[in-house]
């Protein structure tokens, strides 16, 4: 109950002061309890921005994999996991201020999510599933038959020329939608939710083969 209470009020003060400016001292002021109480559950900052963005992987994607895990249309499942992402709403800007703070962190300390990978990577397992089903399907001509079959454990296997596209794709989209996020995070001139929404169909019409106009 205090790890949650604690992970919580932290993640309300790296929203308001970012993770640079977020002192454990702040977080147990936060939460209403002493700074004691946090290092008796973490060992830093650090370790609790992980949990904090585990949780916010949770709220923010849980409900939509799961309907995406059960729509049979892979068009629309990739629709639904992408849409969420630059909806300009608090909640999508939240999520985004903490991911940058996340992978900023990670960046000097690539340790820090090491053993969390496969708790914060669900959007991307997702997505490489339904474009792997939409192959299967012929709805992605592009990606073919080198797609590869999922195994027990969701991770592909290889195509006929080595490589595993769906989960290809599935990183590359991955890795546009972060840095166009802290793009617009940053204010970029011209650049609006909108117009990156736009660059996430023309990408994935490009390497899928289907329309998302």
């Amino acid at each position: 109950m205090r790890r949650a209470l604690i992970v919580e009020a932290a993640r309300g003060v790296i929203l308001r002061e970012g993770l640079g400016g977020t002192r454990l001292r702040d977080i147990a002021g936060e939460a209403g309890v002493s700074v004691g109480t946090v290092t008796y559950h973490f060992e830093s900052v650090a370790e609790i921005l992980n949990e904090v963005v585990v949780l916010e992987t949770a709220r923010f994607y849980s409900s939509i994999i799961e309907a995406v895990d059960a729509e049979p249309d892979p068009v629309a499942g990739v629709r639904m996991l992408v849409e969420p992402l630059f909806a300009a709403t608090d909640a999508s800007d939240e999520h985004w201020r903490l991911w940058s703070d996340y992978w900023t962190a990670v960046a000097r300390k690539p340790a820090v999510a090491a053993e969390y990978v496969e708790r914060i990577r669900v959007w991307e397992a997702c997505l490489t599933r339904t474009l792997r089903r939409g192959a299967e399907s012929g709805a992605f001509p592009a990606l073919g038959s080198a797609a590869g079959a999922a195994g027990p454990d969701g991770a592909g296997a290889a195509g006929p020329d080595g490589a595993d596209r769906a989960s290809e794709v599935a990183l590359k989209l991955a890795a546009y939608s972060d840095g166009v996020a802290t793009q617009l995070a940053q204010k970029a001139p011209g650049l609006t939710s909108e117009l990156a929404s736009t660059w996430m169909w023309t990408f994935l019409g490009h390497e899928t083969g289907a329309s998302f106009a």
